[in-house]
């Protein structure tokens, strides 16, 4: 890796935190998106659109219906993608001290892969919550009264039960958008700006994170939308079994239901994670996030 691998135990800390901060924020912010998104996938015969999910929500349930699930999302995937960029940078930093500079995008895969799977184990609880309340009305209000209900019902086993499709979602999309990001960070500085890093603005290099957070989400989405949907219908028992789920739903349906509103959905959270988490970086003085060969390129057309 082209910048320096030796980095203090702060570091880890200021990432963990970043990722926390923005992930909890944003993730609150966008709430109502999730509600639809979650409510189409779960009753996709009710809720054929995203206009016609709004407005019968909206008449049945209220506005507060856009709202349910909200701690969930603010403190589950606060903890999640704090561990998710924290773990990250701590195990790129491991594997590029072993593998060394010939396996950039291996290392990316393996560090996102292992990072992922401990805040995964941070998240099921939460998630698990999340969906049941959006897509069962009835069910809880919320996180307080959610968490003893399940644990009533169905004991320690209810918060895990459905991990490894929880995994199977958020792993692919973890290892395609850190890839995704790093790389489209790498193409802007070479290609576009044909600058190094340290030749940027502060304010050119979180734009650049922006549009590389974006790029990442988009493709993320895609990659991880089958698993998305089979994880709401699990978890609202819609099938008891992964193999049940994915008959039900539909091999075309993996890949297409609920796609565009994911999309909206998860492209702007990731980019502003990615702006809110650099800029925490910037202003703990550390550099914006990506590992950047732009200084090879610049100096081969110079």
């Amino acid at each position: 890796m082209v910048e320096g691998r030796k980095k203090e135990k702060g570091y880890y800390g200021v990432c963990a935190i970043g990722g926390m901060l923005s992930s909890g924020t944003t993730h609150l912010a966008f709430t109502p998106l999730d509600v639809l998104k979650v409510n189409m996938q779960v009753h996709p015969v009710k809720y054929n659109s995203i206009a016609s999910c709004f407005t019968t929500l909206l008449k049945e349930q209220g506005p507060s219906a856009f709202w349910r699930g909200w701690a969930g999302k603010f403190f589950g995937y606060g903890v999640q993608v704090g561990c998710r960029f924290g773990l990250y940078e701590y195990f790129k930093t491991l594997y590029s001290n072993i593998l060394g500079d010939c396996n950039r995008s291996f290392v990316f895969f393996v560090s996102s892969a292992s990072a992922e799977v401990f805040a995964n184990l941070a998240l099921c609880p939460f998630e698990a919550i999340k969906v049941r309340v959006q897509a069962q009305p009835h069910f809880a209000k919320g996180l307080a009264d959610g968490f003893p209900k399940l644990y009533a019902s169905e004991g320690i086993f209810g918060f895990y039960r459905w991990l490894v499709p929880l995994w199977g979602r958020n792993l692919p999309f973890s290892m395609v958008m850190f890839s995704t990001f790093e790389h489209s960070v790498d193409f802007l500085y070479g290609n576009v700006i044909r600058k190094t890093k340290a030749e940027c603005s502060k304010t050119q290099q979180l734009g650049v994170t922006c549009l590389a957070g974006y790029a990442a989400g988009a493709v993320g989405s895609f990659i991880s939308n089958p698993a998305d949907n089979i994880v709401s219908s699990l978890y609202n028992k819609k099938a008891d079994s992964l193999l049940l789920a994915i008959k039900k739903i539909g091999f075309i349906n993996l890949f297409t239901r609920s796609l565009p509103i994911r999309i909206m959905l998860v492209g702007p959270v990731v980019t502003l994670q990615w702006f809110f988490y650099d800029t925490i970086k910037v202003l703990s003085g550390l550099p914006t996030s990506g590992e950047v060969t732009a200084k090879e390129k610049v100096d081969r057309t110079a």
